[in-house]
């Protein structure tokens, strides 16, 4: 390309740029989960376990991963909390229920040897009107499979409000 040709090229470029740039946000709106919503979802997840006799740990984290939610019925252990937290965790970054994931990470050096993530069933993505809102992470009960019903459960609570949602 010669001289003049580039020259004219970059000017183009130069001039078009601002187009697109307008036509790109400077900020996004990203939905929220509810402090209400939360308190929502782990009050139900608590009382459905409690229907089967199984104490559980249960949190509730936002689209970034932070706990909204943490509770711990009388009798769970203590360490049902922070595994409930880290089921949360993994299956709001990973926009899919821990359940989905147990045998997906199993190599000596995969990412499910990354601190602070659990891979077993027990944590499931809160989404509204398609957009991932947040996560529920249950522990306690005697099989992962126990946890993710809690969990289902407790999004049950307000699987109405979430399918209407106006984002």
């Amino acid at each position: 390309m010669s001289r003049p040709s580039l020259i004219a090229a970059s000017c183009a470029a130069f001039i078009a740029f601002p187009a697109i740039a307008a036509e790109v946000p400077v900020i996004v709106k990203i939905p929220r989960l509810t402090v209400e919503a939360s308190e929502k979802i782990a009050r139900a997840a608590m009382d459905s376990c409690r229907k089967q006799g199984i104490q559980i740990g249960v949190t509730v984290v936002d689209r970034s991963g932070d706990a909204m939610v943490v509770m711990r019925d009388t009798l769970a252990p203590p360490v049902t909390l922070e595994i409930s937290r880290q089921k949360a965790y993994t299956a709001v970054n990973f926009n899919a229920a821990t359940s989905s994931m147990a045998d997906r990470f199993t190599q000596p050096f995969s990412v499910g040897k990354v601190e602070g993530l659990v891979f077993s069933a027990g944590g499931v993505p809160i989404e509204a009107a398609g957009n991932i809102i947040g996560a529920v992470g249950i522990s306690g009960a005697a099989t992962g499979e126990q946890d993710e019903a809690c969990a289902r459960a407790g999004l049950q609570a307000i699987q109405f409000e979430l399918e209407t949602a106006n984002l």
